[in-house]
């Protein structure tokens, strides 16, 4: 007998073939059939009307700490998620050496990836010390599948202590470091991740620790990968932001030649006003595929959704000479941000930025979100373009003013340059491409200022329904079978007979994600920003579910994936 039947559904397996009507049986967490066979089942379904793909899985996110206190890693599962990539950038909770590694780690948690400092300390125990008791302690607790990373700063911390900040490491340090990388990627790490990018610093406002590392650390650290079955690898460099040069991408053609692994690296934006950007970067990848390497572009299929805030830590800290005054304590800020001699300097500096960050100078495309002050009264929903056009004012003295008249609590929303027909014919070739992949979420982080999980449903409703850029099947494959095999994922992906029960099923009539909202439940009762979904009927992982009719089961049916066991190696 069958543990479940979903009846006279709409099948799309994952592999790109045209949908077709099919009854699919499950058993013991895997796919038995895809037919129209009728047996006996304990539980049936009726998916007349409804479409089931295989379960979508997210390749870069950051849900290392909320897994802790949110096994059903919301809410990337209520969009559709069934597996996903974590420990990127460089940044995992493992290993630790004691409770002045885990301060540190939590402080720059907070700094790189947005993450509440009091969520970190009431939602996470940090009672491990090796990487694989990280992953022992989530077995049976987790209800979607996970694969974690190991992280550059952890191992570099756990090695170095506080010399991992300010200096290279010996070459006895790096033997350590890659002893201690063979012996998470033993316990199961799917691979190595990096950061060199100029965005990311720690708690002490200093670069985070893998941003010391020469060539010859990052190498014998991806030579490391390459001793283990079912690895890979993930970079971050300042060129992934602006655009790269010959030094990033030959050191990323090195590591991929060392490890004999892909190389991944987040984030590709395409616009057509700047086509030349994203196709300098995707030439990465054509010379890496020369040289017997492979480096992959993330690529993330929908626009906008990003808020910003002069009061907390975000992007604007990025721009030139932004960061001096924006960490400054907000009395002082204040002052300075009414100089106009200090606004005349960050405006110059912020303009001349070129590549992603380029955007947040487009200061009248910011939508006012929350205000606070009586004289900001109205403003929300508009743009600071059409404000500053009405009180005949520049739209950068315009958005300052705002802010400092609410005490910078303003929310604000730039709005993307790029949502033109041409830009979005030059994403679907880039979607279409094989030197890149949908993804970069980032979920689990930055989770005031985004919600980058809902980019499944989001990108079906607006790319296929709306937009008609592709089909279900194209779009589904490109979320489901090519993540699956870039990381080399066993019997995951596809819906086929043997293959892991991972189930979305959806209305097509109505997938897409509901309106982004804040809710106030992390632990220590901070802010996230969230989106519920619409149209997913239900989630499955490994044959249970997690999500029925857009709400949570409490089930963590969830596999802690572990290289070699859970991957086959993927060479360039």
């Amino acid at each position: 007998m069958l543990d479940l039947i979903i009846e006279d559904v709409q099948v799309v397996d994952g592999t790109g073939r045209e949908p077709r009507r099919a009854n699919i049986g499950v058993a013991d967490g895997r796919i038995v059939h895809v037919g129209r066979a009728r047996e006996s089942a304990r539980s049936r379904i009726d998916g007349t009307g409804l479409m089931a793909a295989p379960g979508f899985i997210d390749p870069h996110t950051h849900y290392d700490a909320q897994v802790w206190w949110d096994p059903a890693l919301t809410p990337s599962s209520l969009h559709g998620v069934t597996t996903v990539i974590a420990g990127n950038c460089g940044f995992s909770l493992a290993p630790l050496r004691g409770e002045r590694d885990a301060d540190y780690l939590r402080r720059m948690m907070v700094n790189v990836e947005g993450m509440p400092l009091a969520a970190l300390e009431r939602g996470v125990p940090w009672s491990w010390q090796e990487f694989g008791d990280y992953l022992q302690k989530l077995e049976g607790q987790v209800a979607l599948n996970a694969g974690f990373l190991v992280g550059h700063c952890a191992l570099r911390r756990a090695v170095m202590g506080d010399e991992a900040v300010g200096r290279r490491a010996t070459p006895a340090q790096v033997r350590a470091m890659a002893a201690l990388l063979h012996e998470a990627l033993q316990a199961g790490g799917l691979g190595f991740s990096s950061s060199q990018a100029f965005t990311h610093t720690d708690g002490n406002g200093a670069p985070v620790p893998s941003r010391y590392a020469g060539p010859e650390e990052m190498l014998a650290l991806a030579r490391a990968v390459g001793g283990h079955p079912g690895t890979t690898l993930e970079l971050i460099l300042d060129g992934c932001l602006t655009q790269f040069s010959d030094t990033e991408v030959n050191l990323m053609i090195a590591m991929s030649r060392a490890a004999r692994r892909p190389l991944n690296w987040n984030v590709l934006g395409v616009s057509a006003a700047n086509r030349g950007r994203h196709e300098h970067q995707l030439a990465a990848g054509t010379r890496a595929l020369r040289e017997g390497a492979r480096i992959v572009a993330l690529t993330l299929p929908i626009l906008g959704g990003l808020k910003m805030s002069f009061l907390d830590h975000c992007a604007l800290h990025s721009l030139p000479g932004w960061g001096a005054i924006l960490e400054l304590p907000v009395p002082q800020r204040l002052q300075a941000l009414r100089d106009p001699e200090v606004r005349r300097r960050m405006r110059t500096s912020a303009e001349t930025v070129t590549g992603a960050l380029s955007s947040l100078t487009r200061w009248g495309a910011y939508e006012i979100g929350d205000t606070f002050a009586a004289q900001n009264q109205g403003l929300s929903g508009r743009t600071v373009g059409e404000i500053a056009k009405e009180r005949g004012q520049d739209p950068f003295d315009t958005l300052i003013d705002i802010v400092v008249a609410d005490a910078l609590r303003t929310g604000l929303w730039p709005q993307p340059a790029d949502d033109d027909e041409e830009s979005w014919r030059l994403r679907l070739a880039v979607w279409r491409d094989p030197r890149a992949m949908l993804g970069g979420s980032d979920a689990g982080a930055h989770l005031d200022r985004m919600c980058g999980a809902r980019y499944p449903t989001a990108f079906l409703a607006q790319s296929v329904r709306e937009r008609g850029l592709l089909s279900w099947q194209e779009a589904i494959r490109l979320m489901t079978d090519v993540p699956a095999r870039y990381f080399g994922l066993k019997q995951r992906g596809r819906i086929a007979p043997g293959y892991m029960a991972d189930l979305v099923v959806f209305d097509p009539n109505r997938i897409a994600s509901g309106p982004l909202h804040t809710r106030a439940d992390l632990p220590g009762g901070a802010e996230r920003l969230f989106a519920d979904c619409l149209g997913i009927e239900y989630v499955f992982v490994n044959g249970a579910s997690v999500v029925e009719h857009g709400r949570i089961t409490g089930r963590t049916p969830g596999t802690v994936l572990r290289s070699g066991r859970d991957t086959r190696t993927v060479v360039p």
